[in-house]
Protein backbone atom coordinates (compact mmCIF):
# COMPACT_ATOMS: atom_id res chain seq x y z
CA UNK A 1 0.00 0.00 0.00
CA UNK A 2 2.82 2.17 0.99
CA UNK A 3 4.40 2.09 -2.56
CA UNK A 4 1.11 2.66 -4.47
CA UNK A 5 0.88 5.55 -2.41
CA UNK A 6 4.26 6.60 -3.04
CA UNK A 7 3.77 5.98 -7.09
CA UNK A 8 0.77 8.10 -6.27
CA UNK A 9 2.36 10.69 -4.87
CA UNK A 10 5.30 10.96 -7.21
CA UNK A 11 3.38 11.16 -10.23
CA UNK A 12 1.07 14.14 -8.79
CA UNK A 13 4.08 15.92 -7.82
CA UNK A 14 4.89 15.84 -12.29
CA UNK A 15 1.52 16.30 -12.82
CA UNK A 16 1.04 19.45 -10.65
CA UNK A 17 3.90 21.12 -13.64
CA UNK A 18 1.73 20.06 -16.42
CA UNK A 19 2.17 23.29 -18.12
CA UNK A 20 3.13 22.36 -21.82
CA UNK A 21 2.21 18.96 -21.80
CA UNK A 22 4.27 16.02 -21.85
CA UNK A 23 7.78 17.20 -23.41
CA UNK A 24 7.44 19.87 -20.76
CA UNK A 25 7.55 16.86 -18.18
CA UNK A 26 10.28 14.66 -19.51
CA UNK A 27 12.95 16.81 -17.75
CA UNK A 28 10.85 16.17 -14.07
CA UNK A 29 10.25 12.64 -14.87
CA UNK A 30 13.95 11.55 -15.77
CA UNK A 31 14.76 13.82 -12.63
CA UNK A 32 11.81 11.82 -10.52
CA UNK A 33 11.93 8.06 -11.87
CA UNK A 34 15.33 8.07 -12.83
CA UNK A 35 17.51 9.76 -10.44
CA UNK A 36 15.58 10.11 -7.17
CA UNK A 37 13.35 6.77 -6.60
CA UNK A 38 15.56 4.56 -9.36
CA UNK A 39 12.38 3.05 -10.92
CA UNK A 40 14.09 2.65 -14.26
CA UNK A 41 17.24 3.25 -15.53
CA UNK A 42 17.82 6.34 -18.15
CA UNK A 43 17.51 3.91 -21.27
CA UNK A 44 14.49 2.23 -20.23
CA UNK A 45 13.00 5.93 -19.43
CA UNK A 46 13.35 6.66 -23.08
CA UNK A 47 12.49 3.29 -24.32
CA UNK A 48 9.07 3.67 -22.07
CA UNK A 49 9.00 7.71 -23.72
CA UNK A 50 9.43 6.10 -27.51
CA UNK A 51 6.90 3.53 -26.58
CA UNK A 52 4.55 6.10 -24.93
CA UNK A 53 4.59 8.85 -27.97
CA UNK A 54 3.55 5.83 -30.32
CA UNK A 55 0.40 4.72 -28.09
CA UNK A 56 -2.71 6.76 -27.60
CA UNK A 57 -2.02 9.24 -25.19
CA UNK A 58 -0.27 12.22 -23.47
CA UNK A 59 3.09 11.06 -22.95
CA UNK A 60 3.84 11.53 -19.67
CA UNK A 61 0.23 9.37 -18.55
CA UNK A 62 1.85 6.64 -20.82
CA UNK A 63 5.15 6.93 -19.14
CA UNK A 64 3.59 6.87 -15.65
CA UNK A 65 1.15 3.84 -16.71
CA UNK A 66 4.10 1.97 -17.58
CA UNK A 67 6.01 2.52 -14.96
CA UNK A 68 3.58 2.24 -12.43
CA UNK A 69 3.13 -1.46 -14.37
CA UNK A 70 6.48 -2.39 -13.38
CA UNK A 71 6.41 -1.57 -9.92
CA UNK A 72 3.45 -3.05 -9.10
CA UNK A 73 1.38 -4.48 -11.98
CA UNK A 74 -2.13 -3.33 -13.07
CA UNK A 75 -2.90 -2.00 -9.52
CA UNK A 76 0.69 0.43 -9.48
CA UNK A 77 -0.36 1.56 -12.94
CA UNK A 78 -3.93 2.55 -11.94
CA UNK A 79 -2.29 4.45 -9.18
CA UNK A 80 0.52 6.01 -11.21
CA UNK A 81 -1.69 7.10 -13.77
CA UNK A 82 -4.36 8.59 -11.80
CA UNK A 83 -1.41 10.36 -9.91
CA UNK A 84 0.04 12.20 -12.65
CA UNK A 85 -3.36 13.36 -14.45
CA UNK A 86 -5.00 14.08 -10.59
CA UNK A 87 -3.46 17.52 -10.82
CA UNK A 88 -4.18 18.26 -14.11
CA UNK A 89 -7.73 17.82 -14.06
CA UNK A 90 -8.02 20.21 -10.71
CA UNK A 91 -5.89 22.54 -12.51
CA UNK A 92 -8.39 22.51 -15.58
CA UNK A 93 -11.46 22.83 -13.94
CA UNK A 94 -10.61 25.74 -11.60
CA UNK A 95 -8.96 27.67 -14.88
CA UNK A 96 -11.82 27.10 -16.73
CA UNK A 97 -14.25 28.19 -13.87
CA UNK A 98 -12.51 31.53 -13.50
CA UNK A 99 -10.67 31.84 -17.31
CA UNK A 100 -13.48 33.53 -18.77
CA UNK A 101 -13.51 36.35 -15.95
CA UNK A 102 -9.76 36.83 -15.93
CA UNK A 103 -8.51 36.27 -19.49
CA UNK A 104 -8.70 39.95 -21.06
CA UNK A 105 -6.57 41.16 -18.15
CA UNK A 106 -3.01 42.06 -19.39
CA UNK A 107 -1.21 40.60 -16.37
CA UNK A 108 -2.85 37.34 -16.96
CA UNK A 109 -2.03 37.88 -21.06
CA UNK A 110 1.86 38.30 -19.72
CA UNK A 111 1.70 35.74 -17.38
CA UNK A 112 0.49 32.85 -20.27
CA UNK A 113 3.44 34.57 -22.50
CA UNK A 114 6.32 33.53 -19.69
CA UNK A 115 4.87 30.39 -19.10
CA UNK A 116 4.88 29.46 -23.32
CA UNK A 117 8.34 30.70 -22.79
CA UNK A 118 9.58 28.67 -20.33
CA UNK A 119 7.84 25.49 -21.62
CA UNK A 120 9.64 26.02 -24.86
CA UNK A 121 13.15 25.59 -23.20
CA UNK A 122 11.42 22.88 -20.99
CA UNK A 123 10.99 21.35 -24.33
CA UNK A 124 14.37 21.86 -25.81
CA UNK A 125 15.90 20.87 -22.67
CA UNK A 126 13.97 17.70 -23.13
CA UNK A 127 15.06 17.06 -26.69
CA UNK A 128 18.38 17.41 -25.99
CA UNK A 129 18.74 15.00 -23.54
CA UNK A 130 16.45 12.65 -26.09
CA UNK A 131 19.07 13.62 -28.74
CA UNK A 132 22.12 12.43 -26.45
CA UNK A 133 20.71 9.08 -26.12
CA UNK A 134 19.20 8.37 -29.30
CA UNK A 135 21.11 10.01 -31.79
CA UNK A 136 24.96 7.33 -31.42
CA UNK A 137 25.99 7.40 -34.76
CA UNK A 138 25.57 8.71 -38.31
CA UNK A 139 22.80 6.45 -39.67
CA UNK A 140 20.84 7.67 -36.56
CA UNK A 141 21.54 11.45 -37.27
CA UNK A 142 20.56 10.60 -40.72
CA UNK A 143 17.43 9.71 -39.43
CA UNK A 144 16.62 12.34 -37.18
CA UNK A 145 17.79 14.97 -39.96
CA UNK A 146 15.05 13.11 -42.14
CA UNK A 147 12.18 12.85 -39.74
CA UNK A 148 13.11 16.19 -38.97
CA UNK A 149 12.70 18.13 -42.55
CA UNK A 150 10.04 15.08 -43.34
CA UNK A 151 7.97 16.57 -40.42
CA UNK A 152 8.52 20.13 -40.42
CA UNK A 153 8.23 20.70 -44.43
CA UNK A 154 5.39 18.15 -45.34
CA UNK A 155 2.13 16.69 -44.19
CA UNK A 156 3.54 13.36 -43.27
CA UNK A 157 1.78 11.28 -40.47
CA UNK A 158 4.04 11.31 -37.39
CA UNK A 159 2.68 7.15 -37.23
CA UNK A 160 4.65 7.02 -40.54
CA UNK A 161 7.72 8.56 -39.46
CA UNK A 162 7.57 6.15 -36.44
CA UNK A 163 7.21 3.34 -38.18
CA UNK A 164 10.10 4.28 -41.00
CA UNK A 165 11.79 4.68 -37.72
CA UNK A 166 11.46 1.28 -36.20
CA UNK A 167 12.08 -0.10 -39.82
CA UNK A 168 14.92 1.62 -40.43
CA UNK A 169 16.50 1.13 -36.83
CA UNK A 170 15.91 -2.84 -37.36
CA UNK A 171 17.47 -2.56 -41.05
CA UNK A 172 20.63 -1.33 -39.13
CA UNK A 173 20.33 -4.02 -36.06
CA UNK A 174 20.82 -6.77 -39.48
CA UNK A 175 23.03 -4.83 -41.89
CA UNK A 176 25.04 -5.04 -38.25
CA UNK A 177 24.37 -8.76 -37.52
CA UNK A 178 25.40 -9.89 -41.15
CA UNK A 179 28.67 -7.57 -40.61
CA UNK A 180 29.57 -9.52 -37.42
CA UNK A 181 28.88 -12.82 -38.75
CA UNK A 182 25.83 -13.06 -35.92
CA UNK A 183 22.95 -13.10 -38.92
CA UNK A 184 20.63 -16.35 -38.95
CA UNK A 185 22.59 -18.99 -40.97
CA UNK A 186 20.84 -20.40 -44.38
CA UNK A 187 19.47 -23.52 -43.37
Amino acid sequence: MRQLWKLFYTFAKIGVCTFGGGYAMLPMLQREVVNHQKWATEDELMDYFAIGQCTPGVIAVNTATFIGYKKRGVLGAACATAGVIFPSLVIVMVIAAFLQVFAQLAVVQQAFGGIRVVVGVLILNAVKSLWKKSVVNGFCAAIAAASFVISGFFSVSPIILVVAGILLGLILMVVHAKKDGKGAQPK
